[in-house]
């Protein structure tokens, strides 16, 4: 590596625990798009009401409470391959069942099954981001965080978007049930990759009971200076972001008029490509700016590309105007996510890090279940257009907070300095 201190990201890819996160990354992100916004295509394709699709995003609340099971993970062990692969692999395996289940459902038939099968795959998927962030966070250097929450957010956006892009164009090709089925069988050779993987060379101490493994990750979270201020600012970060994507497939079916093909390439392959570079991006930026400058400029970014979909939405079905949007919008998210990630995971101690990230995590995703709950309603009542301004006013008391704390998170990088020099 180039130093110690700011390596790069080509560099820190040679090392196989930066390969590991990057891949791990593209498992932890390949199940969620089949719950968001491509099953958001799924239901509008199959004209159903727009307010029942809002209430589908529902499905997505394990990944607000997966914090609630996150102790067992960081308490037991399983029988091979480690505290945190081995959990990795039994949630990918089960995965790869539930995802193919979910493509033989039909929302018109059956859609209470489709909806019970939508919450399973996202409570395994939140199963599985609990012990993959944990091994993250167990398995990287404190000077390397940045650059493996950039590669771990490059891994998990392009799955996610390839979920969202390429699926969605074979779903109109060949149908749904072949879609779904294409990603149960990666999902299922994600486990390659767990068996791959190599473990952390200091994984923490496993807690003695599970009493131990609820207070101590707890305390040890909040008993940080600025603890409460920091899981507000959490909790508020990317919500506007949040609240404008939520409805982002039936908007641009339902909203703008554009086809499942244009869907597909001009959009989500297009928001894959961003998201690429905006996290490769996000980490460089992080690197050199730091924790309080990046997310500042980041989030002020982020709220400001949510005016782009009003443009849209006020122009029509303009295709150049969808892409563009779509590219400025994936692109400033993917690096505020980058930056986000980062500052989640020094928040952490190795010892509990399933536990606490799973916390934070879910603060994090809470944004994204309830806004896409009740985004379906908004835009009912006022409309598309006016509908992306409120999602830039939700996001400025998150930026107001981050510029309260500033002086926290300034002491939060020195402690990260500290600790990568000891």
């Amino acid at each position: 590596m180039a130093g110690p201190d700011k390596p790069t990201l080509l560099e820190a890819l040679r090392h196989p625990r930066m390969v590991a996160i990057l891949l791990l990354g593209f498992a932890s992100g390949l199940p969620l798009n089949l719950t968001g916004s491509t099953l958001q295509a799924w239901l509008a394709s199959a004209k159903v009401d727009i307010r029942t699709i809002g209430v589908f995003s529902l499905a997505g609340l394990p990944y607000v409470l997966k914090f609630l099971w996150a102790p067992l993970l960081d308490r037991y062990l399983p029988p091979l391959l480690g505290r945190r692969r081995g959990w990795i692999l039994v949630y990918q395996m089960l995965l790869a069942v539930a995802i193919a289940a979910m493509g033989f459902s039909s929302p018109q038939r059956a859609p209470s099954v489709l909806g019970l099968l939508a919450i399973l795959v996202v409570f395994l998927s939140a199963s599985q981001d609990i012990v993959i962030d944990a091994y993250r966070v167990d398995v990287i250097e404190p000077e390397e965080r940045a650059l493996a929450a950039a590669a771990s957010a490059f891994g998990y956006r392009t799955a996610a978007m390839f979920a969202g892009a390429v699926i969605v164009l074979i779903a109109a090709r060949t149908g749904w049930r072949a879609a779904y089925g294409i990603v149960a069988v990666l999902m299922a050779a994600t486990t390659l990759v767990t068996l791959w993987s190599p473990e952390p060379e200091c994984p923490g101490l496993v807690p003695r009971t599970l009493l131990e493994a609820v207070w101590h990750p707890a305390r040890d979270l909040l008993g940080q200076p600025g603890a409460w201020g920091f899981i507000a600012l959490v909790l508020l970060y990317k919500v506007g972001d949040a609240f404008a994507l939520s409805l982002y497939s039936a908007f641009m079916i339902k909203g703008v008029g554009f086809s499942l093909t244009e869907l597909s390439i001009a959009g989500k392959v297009n928001m894959t490509v961003s998201s690429m570079i905006g996290t490769a991006l996000g980490g460089w930026v992080y690197l050199r700016w730091g924790m309080f400058r990046s997310m500042i400029v980041l989030g002020v970014l982020q709220a400001a590309t949510n005016l782009l979909y009003m443009w849209l939405a006020l122009a029509g079905k303009v295709l150049w105007l969808m892409i563009l949007a779509t590219s400025v919008d994936n692109l400033v998210g993917g690096m505020g996510l980058a930056a986000f990630v980062a500052f989640l995971m020094a928040q952490c101690s190795p010892s509990y890090s399933a536990t606490q990230y799973a916390l934070l995590s879910a603060l994090a995703a809470l944004p994204r279940v309830l806004m896409g709950a009740i985004a379906g309603a908004v835009v009912h009542s006022v409309g598309w257009a006016n509908f992306f301004v409120v999602t830039f006013v939700t996001a400025m008391p998150g930026l107001v907070l981050l510029l309260a704390l500033r002086t926290r998170i300034h002491a939060l990088e020195r402690r990260e300095r500290l600790k990568a020099s000891a």
